[in-house]
This record gives C-alpha cells, sequence and structure tokens, in this order.
C-alpha cells in the first residue's frame, strides 16, 4: 500500500520549489533608486497546480523569497484538496498543534499553511459539516473555525460551500 500524498502546503522547501519556477524582477513604485535598479521582487508558480504567489514590498531578495513561498504554500491550502480515506487519523503535525480539543497555530507560523490544508481537507471530506471534521480532528467546532477565521479567504471558502447546501454561514 502506497503512503498517503503530501498535501504540497505540508511539502518541505526544497520540495515544494523543485515543483516550482521562480522568476524574479524590480517592482515599480515608491522606494527610491534602489528599488528601481535591484531585482529584489520574486513570483513563485507551482507547476502542477500553476498555483502562484508573490513578494516585492521587502529590500531583500531573501525576505521576498520567504514571504513567497509562506504566501506560495497558504494558496494552495486555500486551492488544493487531497482526499483523506477511509482511515483517517490526524498527522503528526497536527497533533502537535492540537492539545485538548485547542488548536495552537499563528497564522505567521510556517506550519500554519500545512495545518489549514489538512483542516479543509478534512471538512471538505465530511460534506463542509464543521462540527464532524472536528471531531475527526480532535478539536472543539470552535476551535476549528476560529483556524478557519484566522485566514477569511478559508471562512469564505466554507461559508460559500456551506451556502451552496443550504446550510447556515459560520461566524
Amino acid at each position: 500500500m502506497d503512503p498517503p500524498a503530501v498535501h504540497p502546503a505540508a511539502q518541505g522547501e526544497a520540495a515544494l520549489l523543485a515543483d516550482c519556477t521562480v522568476r524574479r524582477g524590480r517592482r515599480g513604485g515608491p522606494g527610491g533608486q534602489h528599488r528601481n535598479k535591484v531585482e529584489t521582487a520574486i513570483v513563485i508558480e507551482h507547476g502542477p497546480t500553476g498555483i502562484r504567489a508573490e513578494a516585492s514590498e521587502r529590500r531583500s531578495q531573501e525576505e521576498n523569497r520567504r514571504s513567497a513561498v509562506f504566501r506560495l504554500r497558504v494558496n494552495l491550502a486555500l486551492q488544493v484538496r487531497m482526499s483523506i480515506g477511509d482511515e483517517y487519523t490526524p498527522s503528526d503535525l497536527w497533533q502537535s498543534r492540537c492539545h485538548n480539543g485547542k488548536i495552537s497555530v499563528a497564522l505567521t507560523h510556517r506550519d500554519f499553511p500545512a495545518v489549514l490544508a489538512e483542516a479543509l481537507d478534512v471538512i471538505g471530506s465530511e460534506d463542509i459539516d464543521v462540527p464532524a471534521a472536528a471531531k475527526l480532528l480532535g478539536c472543539s467546532t470552535s476551535q476549528l473555525t476560529k483556524l478557519l477565521k484566522t485566514e477569511p479567504r478559508a471562512l469564505a471558502q466554507i461559508n460559500a460551500a456551506r451556502k451552496t447546501r443550504g446550510l447556515h454561514k459560520l461566524q
């Protein structure tokens, strides 16, 4: 039996970037002569999905690269759904971030995209039933909803799916 596939948002950076094209460029706008002469902007595109992310707000190319990789991971978490299978158990990462029913991960932490991706995959597998997904994940419904609220696009995505099924919006 093959091991379960790893969500792209949860891949190591080297593995993720192996599937991506990275472009460097200049960005116009405020910032003076330095901004117009140095290629610090980064655009990363994930080849298998076509999902992109970019960063250009920093003066350092390396800082922009880190920001773009993080944004790519969040975009992948939001847009790529993985099947969890019939014998689902929360990943080691999820278990390390969920204690006594409470999810502990900050929006800016490197683990956030992978945790969000797993939550969205489980919610999707449970036909957008958040309480059922929370039970599978070993957390409370309010904690799962709070995680979704951390990334407004995730909450909007779940609420749009709930609306098509005639379910009330998560608040």
